[in-house]
């Protein structure tokens, strides 16, 4: 697909996104559905720029913050927009962990700990695109053995695309020549209002899983999971996000408001299962959210800043989108009760998240 001249639904210019970034091509790629749907993504950082779908009235909204060109990307001041998070998405704790005998260092990004990946990760490389369609992109990314203080050569694999049942579906494929860890999520910040509305309070959301993650002060867990009942945690039952997200609860204290890895109900291991729903009464668009993996980080945009200025002009203040990260548990390498996140050689990581969309 040539886009070299072409300029999307929601406004971006792709020439914008045409730029070389160690000594790689960055560009913007169009992804369509047949209801008319669109999704653009950058194989800088391998990013979710933009997604339109429909509201209740027909009308296409983009459902996800993002910037209008690589230059802005590469100065944001939130690095995660729409990005791949890895080597190992969320915190690993000190930085530190152990692996075969051998204790490796990573990065302080984040406080005391290690933070996506570390200073550059999979978020601020540019990805080798592999094979564009009309409905998908195919992406890959070989770290190598060292990045960031990892071990192995890791080729990673991640596949968008746009279903005619107003999907987007992310696969992630994953091998190493070392042993190594390894937690992948997509850090969208999703406003199903529309990027650029001031606030996901109103949105109303539900959440599969009768449990979380309490962290201490820096957002790292303790240890043993602990029921949502009776806590602003809870989301078994729909609740609005700006309901209690300002009560005087120690676990949202510590993140200014949610920022936590949700235990996902699952049958079995690795069952693609259902995680959460959430819905903007504005635009009447609702998103389901469906995940092999065990575990979910919602995060309400806490620290964005409306200082930060994103597609189309518009300004994203302070928790005007909301993350829902699919992936293992924060610091797994560290807490052997946790799945775990480590990848050997001969063995191919395999997650499939998907996010579902309609009007009501």
């Amino acid at each position: 697909m040539d886009t070299s001249k072409l300029n999307t639904k929601g406004g971006l210019k792709t020439e914008e996104f045409k730029k070389i970034v160690d000594d790689k091509k960055t560009n913007l790629y169009v992804l369509t559905n047949k209801n008319g749907c669109e999704m653009t993504v950058t194989n800088y950082g391998a990013k979710i720029v933009s997604l339109m779908v429909p509201d209740k009235n027909g009308e296409l909204v983009d459902v996800v913050t993002g910037h209008d060109s690589i230059d802005a990307y590469l100065s944001s001041e939130e690095p995660y927009f729409g990005a791949i998070c890895g080597r190992t998405a969320n915190r690993i704790a000190n930085g530190k962990f152990t692996l075969d005998g051998k204790t490796y260092f990573l990065a302080i990004n984040n406080g005391p700990n290690s933070l996506h990946g570390g200073i550059k990760g999979f978020n601020a490389v540019v990805w080798d695109v592999k094979e564009v369609l009309e409905h998908s992109i195919t992406l890959q990314y070989l770290s190598k053995d060292g990045e960031e203080g990892y071990p192995g050569n890791l080729i990673t694999t991640v596949t968008y695309t746009i279903t005619n049942e107003n999907s987007v579906i992310i696969d992630y494929k994953a091998t190493t020549d070392k042993p190594t860890i390894l937690n992948l999520t997509n850090h969208s910040y999703f406003n199903l209002s529309g990027a650029g509305d001031p606030s996901i309070n109103d949105h109303i959301l539900t959440i599969n899983a009768d449990s979380y993650l309490p962290t201490d002060a820096t957002a790292i867990p303790y240890g043993d999971a602990v029921p949502v009942k009776d806590t602003p945690m809870d989301f078994i039952k729909p609740h609005t996000i700006g309901s209690r997200i300002n009560e005087d609860f120690q676990q949202l204290l510590y993140g200014k408001g949610y920022d936590h890895t949700y235990v996902l109900n699952k049958k079995r291991e690795n069952e693609f299962s259902f995680a959460a729903r959430c819905e903007s009464p504005k635009t009447g668009i609702v998103m389901e959210v469906y995940t092999t993996e065990p575990g979910m980080q919602l995060y309400t945009g806490n620290w964005m800043s409306d200082k930060l200025i994103g597609k189309n002009g518009l300004k994203y203040p302070e928790r005007s989108a909301v993350c829902f990260e699919t992936q293992h548990f924060p610091d797994s390498i560290n807490k052997p009760d946790y799945p775990t996140t480590e990848l050997h050689p001969g063995d191919t990581f395999k997650s499939k998240t998907s996010f579902k969309f309609q009007a009501k």
